[in-house]
This record gives C-alpha cells, structure tokens and sequence, in this order.
C-alpha cells in the first residue's frame, strides 16, 4: 500500500533545485512518486506505507544534500 503527504518546504531558493532535489528523490528506495514543486513551495511524495518515516528521513537527507538551508516542514 502506498500513501500520499505534502509538505511545506522553507528555504527552497530555486528552481533548479528544485529540480535537482526531485531527482535526488525519486531514486530513494520506498518512493512511488515525488514532485518538488518551486512556484508553492511544496513536496508531494507518494511512497510505500510500512515504512514511509524511514523513507521521509532518506528524502530529508537528500534535500538538505541540495540544498543545506532547506527544511521539510512536517505538520
């Protein structure tokens, strides 16, 4: 089963980035989908269910390794 969340992003500077960090994403383990999306400042990640925080610590990681000053603000 997958499952689907946003999340707010601070700090995303640019486009490429953007880009960049979506790229990253979609090659973690876990991950259906994902789109980094500049314009709202958002991430949209589908991934397996059992074991979606791990896979969300993974895309952490992959965000702060584009971009440092980049948080994933988790509601």
């Amino acid at each position: 089963t997958t499952m689907q969340k946003s999340y707010k992003l601070e700090n995303l500077c640019c486009a490429h980035c953007a880009a960049n960090m979506e790229h990253a994403i979609k090659k973690i383990n876990g991950i259906q989908s994902a789109a980094v999306v500049f314009m709202t400042q958002k991430l949209i990640l589908e991934a397996d269910e059992e074991n979606f925080q791990a896979v969300l610590e993974e895309v952490k990681k992959a965000i702060r390794k584009v971009e440092p000053d980049c948080k994933i603000i988790e509601p």
